[in-house]
This record gives structure tokens, C-alpha cells and sequence, in this order.
């Protein structure tokens, strides 16, 4: 801590020095003519003394952060790094002057400055900057980490002194951005990911709109939500933990294709792919089903993959994963047959709550009095872990969610049988996509019957108040839009943070999103 204290004076002492020599050390703009990657791209190596001497009349302006300084007596060498990648400039006081050789004298790794030059290729062969004139942009005042590469004899890179404390570079995302190159192409990539999907979308007919952050019922997701209150109307307010409600009242108004990128916020845990504000793109299609949604979440994740990769098969931490289109389609019961050989279909449900207790499969007590619900905590505790490759798991319980029809091959009379007996599963055409253990999203043929979704809300807006967690609450507006009338319906929610996990190799959500919500210290 006292090294970096002395670093911060002498940096301070620095800019007075340089106020002294008349210098405002933070001017106001820069022209910007080229960028470090299209200097080293379009530079040719002139064939005779005539090219030589028109190049040095070509000059170019650029702008960067100091990232190397090499002092040479009345030369320098220094490394600037932009937003396109390094390039090296060489500075003589011959050509700049005694007084502004005198500043750069006085700047420091992680200063930006601007510079005006010709381009040439120095005697040991590197592409450079023959710098005519320059200004200090900006005075650091906090140093950067020294990141310093070693390159063997074998072209191993071998790398000193990185940013490496993970929790910091997380709080100072601002310095993991400058020191360390592969973070900034996650970041790229992310958008690219993002842009890839929207114009998917926007391909197939889908329009985008923008829906509530800030809402009085919360819904749409078994989630635990974020609490804030409204001074002026004196209300409870919830941050959204989904936009579902929101958009269905779109379908109902007569936009029958929509979608949203939106930031969901759920009051949870927070472990590697779990965040408490995350990204989601939901898309909601009228007159489609859940079979639909599967093409089209398909088409555009295997897009995105091939936008970014320009194939189908990537290494995620060592497995290689191919998102090649079909991707396998397996009903949960089938799932959990194959994963712990039983039929729980033709299983009492006491028999699975014992079976569970048995192998000591944690499930929250409160949800006994359900066999699809057991049925799917089941699943979540024994079959996740063995889905690593694209599979779409379908037909979950209908309990699961007071949103989705039920298979269309019952009938209305085998539904209200099931209803009444507790030991049978109603099963809903639903799906969630599955890629590398996890979950990346959630569909369903939408349920639209007014009076049955009444019922399944004010059922689980009871069970909430018995005690069961991560319901929500009964919308009586989003009843009654339902009410005026909504087509047949699939919806969508995918997962952008996990998508980006997955497409840039990152370990955890923290690496793929900015700022990541951190505890202050």
C-alpha cells in the first residue's frame, strides 16, 4: 500500500511539474484520423526513396493510452493502446521540440496522449509511429498494474504480474478492461451475440418494444422480487423479475410478434451462473405453439454460435459442445427414467417423496403435496448434471407454472379426472433448453383460457401464502387482458448472460457482465 502511495505522489508531483510548463494536462478534444489496427494493416514498405519520402508527408493522428515507455537520452520509444489494439511511436526532441520533450519526460504508463506522425517500419522491423508533434490528453493519476509478457524460445507467452485477483478485477472492471486484452473481446463478443439475436428476430418478423422495469404486481416467474416504494403515490413498487404479463397484454392488443431485451432483477442467491440483475430476450408469437419456439430458439442460438465462431462446435472449459441444429427433444419423466431407473408416473407419490429422503435429494417440504412438483425437484437434483450437450427437456408438470396448456392430448373430460386425483400428473407443453448442465431459457404454448388462468393464479397465489417460496401474486389486469381475448401463443425467455458464458468460454456470469453486483467493502 505505502509503494502505491508514493507511486500516487510522484505522479502529483508530476502534474505540477507539468501545469508549471504551461501544459493543461486534461484538454478538451483530439482529431482522431486512424486507429492502431488500420495503421499496421494498410502500411507497405516503401520500394524506393521516393515512396520513403511521400510517406513521411502522409501523417496520421492517433490517440491512446501509454502502455510501455522506453527512454533513450533525446528518443523514446512508447507503446499507446487504443480501442483497436497497440502500436509503437518513436519521439525525438529534435522533432517535437526541447519543452515538449520536457513533458514526455514527465508521463507515466496508463497517461493518454495524442500523437501526429508518419508511419515507418524501425531496423528491428516493427511497424511504428515517427512522431511529429504530440498533447498530453490525460494526466493518471492512479497507476495501472505492469502486465509484462515474455515470449520463450518455444512462442510459449508467458505472462507477469497480471490482474489476476479475480474479486478486484470484478470491482475494477475500468483497469481488467485496459490490462487484460481477452476481457474486452468478451465484452465485443456479448454484443455481437446481442445483435445477432435481434436481427434473427427482427428476420422472422418479430418487433421490438420496451415494457416496465418498475411494476405494482409482480409476475411472469416463480421469483423472489426486489422491494422499493414510491414516495409521491406512497406504494410498494417491484423491480421486474420478468416482462412475460407485460408482453402477452402486447399479443392481446394486436402486435403479434414481440420481443424485449430487458435487465430482470430477483432477490436470490448469487453463485457462478446466477446473478441478481441479469439480461433475458423474451419473444411471444401469436397463433404459434411451443413447437415453434423450439425452432426458432434453436435457429437463434445456433446463429449466434456460428456469428462468433463461424461453426457449430466450440470447447467450453474442456467439453466440446456442438449446437448444430436438431437438438435432441427428451420428456422429463424419460429424463429422470434414464438418469435413476424409475418410472415415477406408475409411483404413489409418497413413494418419490421416500425415494428422495432415501438418497437424500433435498426438496422443499412445501411442495409435497404435489407429484408433478416433486416430479420436476426431482429432475433439477438428479438429471441436470448429465445434460452437457443441446437437448430441449419437455412436458413438465402443469404445476410448475400457472402460465402454459396442457398437453393437447387430453381431453376436457381426462382433465377434470386428473384434477381430482392427487396421485395423477397433468402435464404442460412447456420446454427449457438445456446446454451444459444448465437451464438457458423457458417456453411454453401460453395459456389463454381467461377462466382456467384465473383458477391456476388464485391456486398459486394461495399456495404462496401457505408457505410455499418463489410464487407470485394474482394480476387481476392480466386477467382481464386475457379476458378481452388472446390468440394461441408461444412464448419465449432465453438466458443472455449464459448464452455469452457459453460463446466466449467464460466461467462465471460475473465475467460476462460489467459490473456485476459486488458487496461493498
Amino acid at each position: 500500500m505505502q509503494e502505491q502511495n508514493d507511486l500516487i505522489k510522484s505522479r502529483l508531483d508530476a502534474l505540477e511539474q507539468i501545469k508549471k510548463l504551461g501544459v493543461n494536462p486534461y484538454p478538451y478534444r483530439f482529431d482522431v484520423t486512424a486507429n492502431s489496427a488500420e495503421v499496421l494493416n494498410s502500411f507497405k514498405d516503401p520500394a524506393n526513396e521516393n515512396e520513403a519520402e511521400a510517406q513521411k508527408q502522409k501523417i496520421v493522428s492517433l490517440a491512446g493510452r501509454i502502455a510501455a515507455i522506453r527512454r533513450m537520452g533525446k528518443a523514446s520509444f512508447c507503446h499507446i493502446k487504443d480501442d483497436a489494439g497497440k502500436i509503437q511511436v518513436y519521439i525525438r526532441q529534435n522533432d517535437v521540440g526541447e519543452q515538449m520533450y520536457k513533458l514526455f519526460k514527465l508521463l507515466d504508463i496508463g497517461d493518454i496522449i495524442g500523437v501526429n506522425g508518419f508511419v515507418f517500419r524501425t531496423k528491428m522491423g516493427e511497424i511504428s509511429i515517427h512522431v511529429t508533434s504530440f498533447e498530453l490528453l490525460t494526466k493518471s493519476i492512479h497507476p495501472l498494474p505492469v502486465v509484462k509478457e515474455e515470449v520463450t524460445e518455444t512462442g510459449e507467452k508467458i505472462v507477469h504480474d497480471a490482474f489476476a485477483d479475480v474479486e478486484l478485477r470484478y470491482r475494477q472492471r475500468y483497469v481488467d478492461l485496459i490490462v487484460n486484452e481477452p476481457v474486452k473481446d468478451t465484452f465485443i463478443k456479448r454484443t455481437k451475440i446481442i445483435q445477432l439475436i435481434r436481427a434473427t428476430l427482427e428476420k422472422n418478423g418479430f418487433f421490438e418494444v420496451e415494457t416496465p422495469t418498475l411494476q405494482t404486481v409482480y409476475g411472469g416467474a416463480n421469483a423472489r422480487p426486489f422491494v422499493t416504494h414510491h414516495h409521491t403515490l406512497d406504494i410498494p413498487l417491484y423491480l421486474r423479475v420478468s416482462n412475460e404479463l407485460f408482453l402477452k397484454r402486447l399479443i392481446v392488443g394486436g402486435f403479434n410478434r414481440v420481443y424485449e431485451f430487458v435487465k430482470d432483477f430477483r432477490n436470490e442467491g448469487i453463485d457462478r451462473t446466477h446473478n441478481p440483475e441479469f439480461t433475458q430476450v423474451e419473444w411471444y408469437q401469436a397463433y404459434g405453439d411451443y413447437n415453434d419456439s423450439m425452432n426458432l430458439f434453436e435457429e437463434v442460438v445456433e446463429q449466434a454460435c456460428i456469428s462468433v465462431h463461424g461453426k457449430t462446435k466450440i470447447d467450453y472449459q474442456g467439453t466440446e459442445l456442438d449446437f448444430k441444429r436438431p437438438w435432441k427433444r427428451l420428456k422429463m419423466v424419460d429424463a429422470i427414467s434414464e438418469r435413476n431407473g424409475i418410472d415415477v408416473l406408475n409411483m404413489k407419490k409418497a413413494d418419490i417423496v421416500k425415494f428422495m429422503k432415501e438418497r437424500k435429494i433435498e426438496f422443499d417440504s412445501a411442495i409435497s403435496h404435489s407429484k408433478g412438483l416433486l416430479i420436476a425437484a426431482l429432475f433439477e437434483e438428479t438429471c441436470e448434471e448429465s445434460l452437457i450437450q443441446p437437448a430441449f427437456i419437455i412436458e413438465h408438470p402443469l404445476d410448475t407454472t400457472p402460465l402454459c396448456k396442457p398437453l393437447r392430448e387430453y381431453s376436457m373430460h381426462q382433465l377434470e379426472e386428473m384434477k381430482n386425483d392427487p396421485e395423477q400428473v397433468i402435464f404442460a407443453e412447456r420446454f427449457e433448453p438445456y446446454i451444459y448442465k444448465w437451464e438457458l431459457g423457458n417456453s411454453y404454448s401460453e395459456l389463454n383460457d381467461p377462466i382456467l388462468q384465473r383458477k391456476l393464479l388464485e391456486e398459486q397465489a394461495e399456495r404462496g401464502r401457505a408457505g410455499e417460496g418463489d410464487t407470485h401474486p394474482l394480476d387481476e389486469d392480466f386477467i382481464k387482458s386475457i379476458e378481452v381475448g388472446m390468440p394461441p401463443t408461444t412464448g419465449v425467455g432465453l438466458g443472455v448472460d449464459r448464452l455469452v458464458m457459453l460463446l466466449t468460454n467464460s466461467h462465471s456470469i460475473r465475467d460476462v457482465i460489467f459490473f456485476p453486483l459486488m458487496k461493498p467493502l
